[in-house]
């Protein structure tokens, strides 16, 4: 399963850890990194088991769950760039007048809107949760969508798409297998993000890339190795450094 099937899946319990428990490891949901049971980690003159060390690392890679979280894609969140600031400011415990401040915001009445809107959304998402459990206990034959990577640029409706209907199109696509031969870039934007993330599952995500390396893997499966490498960027999937001197699957 990839990470981004393994977050969707996730329960709501175990996104607001950041992290999964499976029978030998634990799995960070934030960036795919595993940490092995039974094994002490030193880290800073401190010993510590498995799931502290799991802990620890979502701690100092990624600041928290909620920034994490926080720094999504606002089509993800559902949040305004200006709601996901202000919410930001209000969990790290800034009162009223230093979030006026900070926005320069002209009066406190105004903070305590933003407030009463954010539970307003809270109310709503959680009735919209037992909607879509009640809708999924009902309909069991419901074809499963193809879970939207994190890091997508943009969310529509390009990624509505199922998984049988991703098959399809990667058999239609890669009649020899994916990381053979594309028989041609599709125009169509659905069909386009099939393909690029096909092709990104045959990328390591630990790795970072060179331009050279990168090309070695995309020119085999289609010519215009240029085209595809930009897309990958330009849809998410992967990211760069801004002279090109390194390549790597984003998380």
């Amino acid at each position: 399963m990839d990470l981004d099937q393994l977050f969707w899946q996730a329960s709501l319990e175990d996104i607001k850890e950041g992290y999964t428990e499976e029978n030998d490891h634990y799995t960070c949901l934030l960036c795919s990194k595993k940490i092995e049971k039974g094994i002490i980690y030193p880290h800073e003159n401190v010993l510590y088991e498995a799931e502290k060390f799991m802990q620890l690392h979502i701690t100092t890679e990624h600041q928290s769950v909620f920034h994490y979280l926080n720094g999504l894609n606002k089509k993800l969140t559902g949040l305004t760039d200006h709601q996901s600031h202000i919410l930001r400011l209000f969990y790290e415990g800034k009162s009223d007048l230093e979030i006026k401040e900070e926005l320069e915001i002209g009066s406190a009445t105004t903070i305590r809107h933003h407030r009463f809107a954010l539970k307003e959304k809270e109310r709503q998402a959680k009735i919209f949760l037992a909607m879509m459990e009640l809708y999924k206990e009902k309909d069991q034959k419901a074809d499963t969508f193809v879970p939207i990577h994190k890091t997508a640029t943009m969310v529509d409706e390009r990624y509505d798409v199922t998984i049988s209907e991703e098959q399809e199109l990667i058999e239609k696509y890669f009649p020899n297998g994916v990381g053979q031969q594309l028989v041609r870039f599709p125009k169509r934007e659905k069909h386009k993000i099939v393909v690029l993330r096909a092709i990104t599952k045959l990328l390591d995500d630990s790795k970072q890339y060179t331009e050279k390396e990168l090309t070695e893997i995309i020119q085999p499966i289609y010519e215009d190795y240029v085209q595809i490498r930009r897309y990958l960027i330009e849809y998410g999937f992967m990211d760069r450094q801004e002279d090109g001197s390194a390549y790597w699957v984003k998380k």
